[in-house]
């Protein structure tokens, strides 16, 4: 998610010139939520189970918010669509959190889940600083900061 910002922003240092950093930012989001989106489609099994069993068509909503994942990613793409997908992945984010604690509750075997309730010691900032991006290169209005 860093690595394009990061990148950027070393270059400019050495090259002082100017970089669309809240461009970089946002192409960052873009890798995340594809990697993301991928993992809906590459494990869906275990996605699922992050999911109460009383949830219907789980495996369909794994699905469809995979596909809501990459949508997000192309929207963060274009710099006119930018805003409106970053307020769309900060209530994703925020809506997807509760399966993330049901997971670790139950330690559903899948990316530290398993460890239990100390899966969300790390989740938590983890998401935290997530939000902060989104919000921080997508959502921001930088032209009205004086």
């Amino acid at each position: 998610m860093t690595a394009p910002y990061l990148i950027l922003r070393m270059l400019k240092a050495v090259t002082h010139r100017e970089f669309d950093l809240r461009g970089a930012g946002a192409i960052g989001l873009t890798l995340l939520f594809v990697v993301t989106g991928i993992g809906h489609f590459s494990d869906t099994g275990t996605m699922a189970q992050m999911l109460p069993s009383w949830v219907p068509g789980r495996v369909a909503i794994v699905y469809l918010t995979g596909v809501l994942e990459f949508a997000i990613a192309a929207g963060f793409l274009f710099r006119k669509s930018r805003r409106t997908t970053g307020w769309v992945a900060a209530a994703i984010l925020i809506l997807f959190f509760p399966a993330n604690i049901y997971a670790a509750m139950h330690q559903v075997p899948m990316g530290g889940h398993a460890w239990g309730p100390v899966y969300l010691l790390v989740r938590t900032p983890l998401q935290l600083i997530i939000l902060a991006w989104v919000y921080g290169f997508t959502i921001r209005d930088m032209e009205r900061r004086h």
